[in-house]
């Protein structure tokens, strides 16, 4: 268990990142029928402006919330709009979680569902290209980095694997996608060590449909069975996270070895998880930049 000390700065830094306006997109396009199927869309508003004739990076961004319905895409817009300030075009995915039900106690909320979280990132990842070809001509798709934070930091790493994903996938692809890369933010990277560390109260357990399927269905989603992919990845984690502790990104990182793939692990002293994804944060500054250096 964490001190008072740690959990109050846990307390204070959940409650900055979380205390900024949403800030509305420049646009919005869907992707599926289902109200969670929608992308915005933020365009470029750096130093120096993108253009049709100078396009700007696209950065295809994952929220998490542990795949639970109550966290959309809206407390992630602060940090869609930070990095379309720092000159990158984004791609915010809304995707399908898991419903609020009943729960002893008052009123809770299962983590994602199966297979329709996964069939939406899919789906989503599948469409961008022409949506944001339409509405968002000053991105230049050639030059696009996945980033997710939490549960959106599994699915980053999912959607970059979708080609090493067994056979009778429903969302294999046939070659790697067209990405710069991967930064993938406090990660829930690896389901097993997730599960030993009762992560999020076993969220990926919920997310894969409970004990009974989480052993049949781990290959089909679990970022550490789905090595090596051959897509630079890098990985941003928190020493003092206690939502996602370090531990996860680190044994994604050691099954990423073990296949023969470097993956960059940046570890970040005194920081929990939230601050990576808060503007007013040092730690976002970082975000941006590993994001950068795959994107420029």
């Amino acid at each position: 268990m964490p001190d008072d000390a740690a959990a109050a700065r846990a307390a204070a830094e959940e409650e900055s990142a979380f205390s900024h306006p949403p800030v509305d997109p420049d646009a919005t396009a869907t992707y599926g029928d289902h109200p969670d199927q929608v992308i915005d869309f933020y365009a470029p508003r750096g130093a120096e402006p993108a253009s049709p004739a100078s396009p700007a990076p696209l950065v295809v961004l994952l929220h998490g919330g542990a795949w639970r319905a109550p966290y959309d895409r809206r407390h992630i817009t602060p940090f869609a709009d930070y990095l379309a300030r720092r000159g990158f075009a984004v791609a915010n995915v809304e995707y399908r979680r898991g419903a609020v039900i009943p729960a002893q106690g008052g009123e809770g909320a299962v983590a994602g569902r199966w297979p329709d979280t996964f069939d939406d990132v899919a789906a989503a990842l599948d469409a961008l290209p022409a949506l944001a070809g339409e509405l968002l001509p000053q991105a230049d798709s050639r030059r696009t980095v996945i980033t997710g934070h939490s549960a959106g930091g599994h699915l980053a790493l999912w959607a970059a694997a979708r080609h090493v994903l067994p056979a009778d996938a429903p969302w294999r692809t046939h070659q790697p996608a067209p990405l710069r890369g991967v930064v993938s933010l406090a990660p829930i990277a690896d389901f097993a060590v997730a599960e030993k560390l009762d992560v999020c109260g076993n969220a990926a357990l919920q997310l894969l449909g409970g004990e009974e399927k989480f052993a049949e269905r781990r290959p089909y989603a679990d970022p550490a069975l789905l090595l090596p992919t051959g897509i630079a990845t890098t990985l941003v984690q928190g020493r003092t996270d206690l939502v996602v502790p370090q531990a996860v990104a680190e044994s994604y990182a050691e099954a990423a070895a073990k296949a023969g793939e470097v993956v960059g692990l940046t570890l970040l002293e005194d920081v929990g998880h939230f601050p990576l994804i808060d503007p007013a944060a040092d730690a976002c500054a970082v975000v941006a930049e590993e994001i950068a250096q795959l994107a420029w």
